[in-house]
């Protein structure tokens, strides 16, 4: 696998995540990358006027994003790529100060997805998301991040908790509440509307507009840890985000240097994965069918049926590898290791679209091209979770493969994945988008 130099890529992997703190950043930081690589970006409300061999792209909700390049008028089908942009989070309730004994101001939040909440413990936090403000025509998105280390979660001492590591269960609304800041004497003396607006008068001030102008928030908390290399020689990648902000880069790194030949390259980053992705930017929307009926819409010369049958979905999500403090948990005869290759999932209920078609497939790619590749399964005595995969397939029913990148510590605020991987992936990403899939005259599969 000589394609792509490894630390070239995690160094640009690791700037994209510390630049990520949360989807929508993910998606605004992914534009950029398609716009420097000289992608036009389209908009569902106008029409579109698509050139082959041109790279475009479409935002939806400002959280998920859809890249896309047709090679020729009479492309035969879609070769698409999916992730998603979310990670489980805490997100700010509305209203969200509490005075304490009027003497500390915390926040109130509400989880974001299945989550490791231990580790969001004791460790310098702060916040990003989007605001809605007031303008004299109507409203307007903004992105904002308070870059410094504005709040923590504080445990309890052991001292007061003399169980605490033989198991305790966390209340989420009464223990995971981040320290803000004290009452000030000033605070006591302001009337109670004052009060209440210590953060948007940070929000105000990091975007240089009124604070009444602000007239709703999407903000998360996000760990301010940044990403790291580790190991004796550096042979891990740890961050937030990894799940699955890692498959995304990929993704996007390999469609923006692939030159897509017989199949039109589609790299969809949807929202939402982690809470089912039932949502208009998920992936049980309809973003990613209504991006194919447009194209199709635009290039008629081959049926649209004809494209679909023609089609292959890669869905990449990131995978568990085999854990060095807890390697009975992974199956017997199918052991994922960080720095090992591509991760390849099969689940018998449907939870992972892998069959042997489709797995067949996706080997081809990979062994025409030297990219290392691993198995998955869960053990059959521990249920798994699912992806968007499947979901997808319930707007636009293709041969789909579930693939992901090894990692340990999923769903914690700071994961960690091989140092060798994310490289293997951007390979097989381009690998994929150049190649595509036809059938001969006796019905067999042919991988071009």
């Amino acid at each position: 696998m000589k394609e792509y130099n490894f630390d070239e890529v995690n160094n640009g992997l690791m700037n994209f995540l510390d630049k990520s703190p949360n989807a929508f950043f993910a998606v605004d930081n992914a534009a950029k990358m398609l716009e420097e690589a000289g992608a036009r970006e389209l908009f569902e409300r106008d029409d579109w006027n698509i050139i082959p061999g041109r790279k475009y792209f479409v935002k939806r909700n400002d959280s998920a994003i859809i890249a896309f390049e047709i090679p020729k008028k009479d492309f035969a089908g879609f070769m698409i790529m999916a992730s998603h942009s979310d990670s489980p989070v805490f997100k700010i309730k509305a209203n969200e100060e509490i005075v304490v004994e009027n003497k500390y101001v915390k926040l109130n939040i509400e989880k974001y997805g299945g989550m490791l909440i231990n580790p969001w413990f004791d460790r310098p936090l702060s916040l990003a998301g989007r605001v809605i403000i007031k303008t004299d025509e109507g409203i307007r998105t903004r992105l904002v991040d308070i870059d410094r280390d504005l709040l923590i979660i504080p445990s309890l001492a052991i001292h007061m908790d003399r169980d605490a590591n033989q198991g305790h269960k966390i209340n989420a609304q009464k223990e995971l509440l981040p320290l803000f800041t004290d009452v000030s004497t000033e605070d006591k003396e302001e009337d109670k509307d004052k009060i209440k607006s210590r953060l948007l008068n940070i929000i105000a001030a990091e975007l240089e507009i009124k604070a009444e102008d602000i007239i709703d928030t999407d903000l998360y908390l996000y760990n301010r840890m940044k990403a790291a290399k580790v190991g004796l020689n550096g042979e891990y990648i740890a961050s937030k985000g990894l799940d699955d902000l890692s498959s995304a880069y990929a993704s996007l790194k390999g469609f923006i240097d692939a030159t897509p030949e017989s199949s039109a390259a589609v790299c969809a980053i949807f929202d939402n994965e982690e809470v089912g992705s039932g949502s208009k930017q998920g992936a049980a929307g309809t973003f990613l069918k209504d991006v194919i009926d447009r194209i199709n819409e635009v290039f008629s010369e081959v049926s649209s049926k004809r494209r679909i049958d023609r089609s292959y979905m890669i869905s990449a999500d990131n995978a568990h590898a085999v854990h060095p403090n807890f390697s009975e948990k992974s199956d017997p005869t199918n052991r994922p290791f960080l720095n090992q290759g591509i991760v390849i999932k099969y689940s018998a209920n449907q939870k992972y679209t892998t069959d042997a078609v489709s797995s067949a497939i996706f080997k081809t790619i990979l062994e025409r091209n030297d990219i290392p590749y691993q198995t998955f399964f869960n053990r059959s005595d521990m249920l798994g979770g699912s992806t968007l995969g499947n979901i997808a397939q319930s707007q636009i029913s293709v041969k789909s493969v579930d693939i992901g990148l090894p990692q340990l510590a999923m769903h914690s605020p700071y994961e960690t994945q091989g140092a060798k991987d994310t490289a293997y992936l951007c390979f097989a990403a381009k690998c994929a988008f150049e190649s595509g899939i036809d059938y001969n005259n006796e019905g067999d599969i042919v991988i071009k």
